[in-house]
Order: structure tokens, then sequence, then C-alpha cells
């Protein structure tokens, strides 16, 4: 779990001072990974408390997280600076988020990052790393797996060693946050509460933090506060239990579908999940429909007809990545789960969107 959190709005102006008793020496840089978005934003970039050899490197989060790009900034790192560096600060959503958390992790561990994807793969602590969430409904901030895409599979490194050891929950961050990308983000969010809490692992203790992200997930989209000051607080709370409810649980049937569409087509991670989980009312009835009002009240049309010319190969590839994702399946559905997954079953659902 990550064993410090700041909250509160303006906070992101402690970091200076959270990083202070940090630096390890004057040749250790800190390195900042912050979205592109945010290039000659002063909103963020005037604030950021570089010193020495400090760096920020700013990285485009169109697309999802590559095994291959967590390498190369690697490679970077190591070139540029004499020292290891003091830690690894993320600035961003999801995508910058678990780049930043991999990072960390591959400056102390020898190989490749796509030899990491999977559970507890890990044998060395990560350097120290922040998380500074400009979005919130992934759950990425405090969650135990960094989800990358490598060259044969979408997946994880989950590991005790993942998780930040400080982020900072600062709501005005998330201000001015596109619609669609509120809404989008939110619901990976609402899913995940949904995955959980009907999930075979359920337990107490993520059905208590479940629940809570659930009921603020209903007072965010279903009430009548879009992008107020209230309704960042209550998502970037959301986003944080939501995680949470997961840590000691599992996510489900969406998620591992939505892979499947990120690793063949690239769809980002809420909208997949978002595409996947509107056919699911088979699994989710009540989720599904719930998230259907949501959707007529944010007036979100989702995307079509994005498997409508995929060949057997690529249904095949989709349906790959989605069944090997063999605890989200036994979360969704128990222990038996492949006597209702099949591969038809799978293809059939993936048709239709």
């Amino acid at each position: 779990m990550v064993s410090k959190v700041v909250f509160g709005r303006g906070s992101f102006n402690q970091l200076e001072e959270i990083l202070l008793l940090k630096r390890l020496n004057v040749n250790a840089p800190f390195i900042f990974l912050v979205d592109e978005v945010f290039q000659g934003n002063d909103k963020i970039t005037s604030r950021i408390p570089l010193a020495y050899e400090d760096e920020v490197i700013f990285i485009s989060a169109k697309e999802e997280p590559k095994t291959c790009q967590v390498d190369a900034l690697v490679e970077y790192i190591i070139l540029k600076f004499k020292d290891r560096p003091s830690g690894i600060i993320g600035i961003g959503g999801g995508t910058l988020l678990d780049l930043s958390k991999a990072v960390s992790i591959m400056l102390t561990n020898e190989g490749e990052a796509q030899d990491y994807q999977g559970w507890d793969l890990v044998k060395n602590p990560a350097i120290y790393h922040v998380g500074i969430p400009t979005i919130s409904g992934t759950g990425a901030e405090v969650s135990r797996t960094a989800v990358l895409t490598g060259p044969e599979k979408k997946l994880g490194i989950n590991s005790d060693y993942t998780p930040f050891d400080q982020v900072v929950l600062d709501p005005e961050l998330i201000d001015n946050v596109p619609t669609p990308q509120w809404f989008f983000t939110g619901m990976d969010c609402y899913i995940h509460c949904i995955e959980s809490l009907n999930g075979t692992y359920l337990n107490a203790f993520s059905q208590s933090y479940g629940e809570k992200a659930l009921e603020l997930c209903r007072e965010v989209f279903l009430g009548d506060h879009l992008n107020t000051q209230a309704a960042q607080d209550k998502l970037m709370m959301a986003s944080w239990h939501g995680g949470m409810s997961i840590a000691y649980s599992q996510v489900g049937i969406a998620h591992a579908m939505s892979y499947g569409l990120s690793y063949l087509l690239g769809t980002k991670h809420g909208i997949g999940n978002c595409i996947v989980f509107d056919r699911l009312e088979e699994f989710y009835p009540e989720g599904v429909k719930e998230f259907k009002a949501m959707k007529s009240k944010f007036n979100i049309d989702l995307p079509q007809g994005l498997c409508k010319d995929l060949s057997d190969k690529e249904f095949n590839i989709m349906i790959d990545v989605a069944l090997s994702m063999v605890p989200l399946w036994e979360n969704a559905l128990g222990k038996n789960w492949n006597k209702t997954i099949t591969r038809e079953k799978l293809r059939s659902i993936y048709e239709i969107m």
C-alpha cells in the first residue's frame, strides 16, 4: 500500500518540501515524467520544484504505455546521469502514473520491462517514486500494478514494489478536464467497483472500499454538480477507494476483454472498459443499467463497429489476450469460469462492439 498521502486543494505546492528530504545528492536528480498536455502550461510546469540536475520529460498519453517505452526511458536515464536518480515523479493520468511506476522498478531490476509482466516477478525494490494524478478514475495512483502493453500481451507489473512511496492528491489539478475524458476515466473507477463488489474474491477489505467508491461515483455521475469543486474532490477520492477495493480482490470481465481491445486496436483503457461494459448485461445487469443512465446523463456516444472488419486471426489475438487474464475471470465467475467463457462466447461479444 502507498505509505504516504497528501490530500487537499493546492497540495501540489507541498512537492518541494516532500522531495527535499529524499534527495540522495546533488548528482542524483529527480526525474519528472509529465503528460505533454501540460507542456507550456504554467499551472503545472512553473510549480515543478527543479534543482541541480533535475529533469522534466514530457510524454504523450495518447497511446497506452508500452514495455518498450519503459525500456527506452530507463536507458536514457542510465546513460545520461552519473548517479542513480533520487526519484521518479509521475504527473498525469493513468498512462503517466503506470510509466512512472514501471521506470522506477526497472532502474533497480535487470532485463526488460516485459520480463516482469505478471504477478510478483520483481525481485528488487524500486527507487523512490511519487504519483500525482491530474485526472481521476483509474486508481493507478494507489494500485500495485503498472499496466503495460508488451510485444505479446497487455499485463501489469504486479508486485509489492510497484505502489508509489508518496501520492499527492490535489483536486485542483483535475479542473477543466474535458467532459468525455472525465466520464471515461471516471467510469473506469465505477467499473472497478461493480466488478469488485460482484466478484468471488470479495472480502470485508475490498467491500468497504468498493462500497464507498461506488457511493461517490453515483454522487458524481448521477448528481447535479458536473466538474464542480465538490465533484472533483469526490471523484479523486472515489478513484482512491476504487483502487483500494481491488487491492485484496480483482476486477472482472470488462477489464479482461478491454485488454484485448487495447492490445489489438490500441483502444484507450477507459473507453475500452466502457465499450465492453455496455455489452455485459448478462453478467452485471444492475451495473450496466446504471452505467447506461450515466452515459445518457452525460450525452456520451460510445464508438461503434470497432470489430466489424476484423479477420479471424485478429479476433483470435483479442481472445487470447482476454483469456490470459485468469485471475480476472476467476473473480468474475469462480474457478470453473472456463465452462461459461469459451472462445466462441468471447467472439460473440466482441462482434457486437
